[in-house]
């Protein structure tokens, strides 16, 4: 019996071949904290009595869900993650003065690579399995016992295979087929098992969209989301100065999988995720037929706040404005990519649309600060969750998006078809 890519992956990590199911402890390439997180995993650190981290170089801090501080709470908490990283001579520390999402930053410095074993201590890690690397989200003292040891364990998942066919249709883009998956299986359709994007869809997608894809593997309950790397990929890691060599997997013709879903992007059009779950998905024809009135866009996050995401708003917004009763947020993933916005003349577009361009944060996102949602407001957002609560309000609703949609959706006022603007 073959292997899948995942399979593959742990069996390189331990040294002889591995199947789904299997328990197994192995090294890690790539261990990710935040500011939100990171002081657990720092306590756990300490109250065992560690010294020293086992691989201080595979080892990184990314200051970004409430950078610049928002309250007392929020300044303290980052003191400790930068307490720490001082202490411990960190390189991998990046706070303020280069600044992103985690999920954004990491790949565009060439800290993530095919064939690595990936976690952080946040769901969206997954994020990274567009790169051809297993990458899934463990709690703080996980983290903290990685810290020590350099390792961690793991139960080898099965694995989902996704057949994508056909090319995208104007507007389609990485999160409207990862919607459709969701609204397909459910939240806990894929629980504990990776999902494995294949078929002839995947040379239409920018690494932009395969972020995306594989962001939001978690909203299915999957283990790890992951895209096996081709050109594309190649191309997204040439000229970075990367941490180490890449190693190249694939699945065997005969590797063995769970199901196979089977979904004809050619016929797909945007998805729209009602409240309150990533899988209430509706199409766009239908989300433009309820007339939802809309209070605020925001667009960023790990899932959409990359330098595609951000033209595709601005060929929209150029020359229009946002409506009067609605607002606008627009968060790029990295300082990197809010320097390019500028040259490129995107930042003056959306401030002259009346949007605000804010600074590289989680921000809007987990309702953590510049965007929180009141009593009944709706909003359209870029990002991967829209439970109850999730961006403020318990009253308030989030509609999942592409930036597109959102981006339509700002000028109009309401939940608008961008291919009928």
């Amino acid at each position: 019996m073959g292997q899948t890519i995942t399979e593959k992956i742990f069996s390189d990590h331990v040294g002889n071949n591995v199947s789904a199911g299997d328990i197994v402890e192995c090294d890690i390439d790539m261990i990710i904290g935040n500011d939100i997180t990171t002081p657990i995993s720092i306590k756990a650190f300490k109250d065992i009595g560690a010294m020293k981290i086992a691989k201080p170089d595979n080892f990184s801090i990314v200051m970004d869900h409430f950078i610049p501080a928002k309250d007392i709470a929020s300044a303290n908490q980052a003191k400790i993650s930068r307490e720490f990283a001082y202490e411990h001579n960190l390189k991998l520390f990046f706070d303020e003065k280069d600044m992103g999402i985690e999920h954004a930053l990491l790949p565009e410095k060439g800290l993530i690579l095919p064939g690595d074993i990936i976690i952080g201590a946040d769901s969206h890690t997954c994020t990274h399995g567009a790169l051809g690397a297993f990458a899934t989200g463990m709690g703080s003292t996980d983290l903290a016992y990685a810290m020590v040891t350099g390792k961690n364990w793991f139960k080898i998942p099965e694995a989902i295979k996704v057949e994508l066919s056909g090319k995208p249709q104007k507007y389609v883009y990485g999160k409207d087929i990862i919607l459709e998956i969701i609204r397909m299986i459910g939240v806990d359709g894929a629980l504990y098992r990776t999902l494995e994007f294949t078929g002839d869809t995947i040379q239409y997608l920018s690494m932009d969209d395969r972020f995306s894809l594989c962001n939001m593997a978690i909203e299915a309950g999957a283990k790890n989301g992951i895209i096996p790397a081709d050109s594309i990929t190649k191309e997204f890691l040439k000229g970075k100065n990367l941490r180490d060599n890449p190693q190249y997997f694939y699945s065997d013709n005969d590797a063995s999988y769970t199901k196979t879903l089977q979904i004809d992007v050619s016929k797909l059009s945007p998805i729209i995720a009602y409240p309150h779950l990533p899988s209430n998905g509706k199409t766009i024809e239908t989300a433009a037929k309820d007339n939802i009135e809309i209070d605020q866009v925001f667009i960023g996050s790990c899932t959409n706040g990359r330098l595609g995401d951000l033209r595709i708003a601005a060929q929209i917004l150029k020359g229009n404005k946002v409506a009067k009763k609605t607002r606008m947020i627009i968060t790029p993933a990295t300082n990197k990519i809010a320097i390019q916005a500028a040259k490129e003349g995107l930042t003056e577009i959306f401030s002259e649309a009346g949007a605000v361009f804010s600074n590289p944060t989680c921000g809007a996102c987990l309702g953590g600060y510049m965007g929180i949602l009141g009593e009944n407001e709706k909003c359209i957002s870029t990002t991967n969750r829209n439970f109850i609560g999730r961006m403020g309000d318990r009253t308030s609703e989030i509609y999942l998006s592409n930036s597109a949609v959102a981006a339509a959706s700002a000028i109009a006022g309401k939940i608008t078809d961008p291919r009928f603007l």
